[in-house]
């Protein structure tokens, strides 16, 4: 009982306890808030970005900013609208002047990213920029490399993307941005699509069981199951 209580999901509040008020690390001395994460508790697709900018420290919300609103608009060519999708970040608290997270900060930062990924379970992960997607993937390479390509990792699809903010301050980059939304909008298509198949092989299988009458209803009068 011991061993597989350790195993259990904890739920996004029982994490936003552990959270709340957290000083694991030297960024408890400069933030605002806490930035925990938004969105739908069961996302099929999960968004995670790289840390909170100045917006977001004061909002208490990821993505709220002007990388935010073009993250808005981008979701509409995948098809997804904001409140179908999770948003979280490698870190929960503001690096001072945006700089790059440090590595004991991601170190310590993401044990509540792993438990929140758990607790959501999605089906397909989008990382944004290098932190997230070197994070996810657990590798050294650049998000310039990875992107554009649907990547598994355990039984995970990852879309890597590069981070809205690039995209504000290169705009050049915007064109590749859409290609991969529109990317991950096929993904989600044929995922949908699969999952349609099953269904409808599902219920010929039970039309055609003879344990069962044409409404998938059990028919006792004929067989006397129970």
């Amino acid at each position: 009982m011991g061993r597989w209580y350790q195993f259990m999901n904890k739920s996004l509040s029982e994490i936003w306890t552990e959270v709340d008020g957290c000083k694991r690390c030297q960024l408890c001395e400069t933030r605002t808030t806490i930035v925990f994460g938004v969105g739908n508790p069961n996302a099929e697709v999960m968004f995670i970005g790289e840390a909170p900018g100045k917006q977001e420290d004061l909002g208490a919300e990821p993505f709220i900013g002007a990388a935010g609103k073009y993250l808005n608009s981008l979701l509409n060519l995948a098809g997804l609208k904001r409140e179908e999708i999770y948003i979280a970040n490698i870190l929960k608290c503001r690096p001072p002047q945006n700089r790059n997270p440090l590595p004991e900060e991601i170190e310590v930062c993401t044990t509540f990213l792993r438990d929140q990924v758990r607790a959501i379970n999605p089906d397909i992960l989008v990382t944004l920029g290098n932190f997230a997607t070197r994070f996810i993937l657990k590798t050294d390479r650049g998000i310039t490399g990875l992107r554009g390509q649907v990547h598994l990792t355990g039984r995970f699809s990852v879309v890597p993307i590069f981070h809205p903010a690039a995209a504000i301050y290169d705009p050049s980059k915007r064109p590749i941005m859409e290609q991969d939304f529109l990317l991950l909008g096929r993904l989600l298509a044929k995922r949908q699509e699969e999952k349609s198949r099953r269904l409808t092989g599902e219920s010929v299988r039970v039309a055609g069981d003879p344990m069962h009458d044409g409404n998938g209803e059990c028919d006792q009068r004929r067989t006397g199951c129970q």
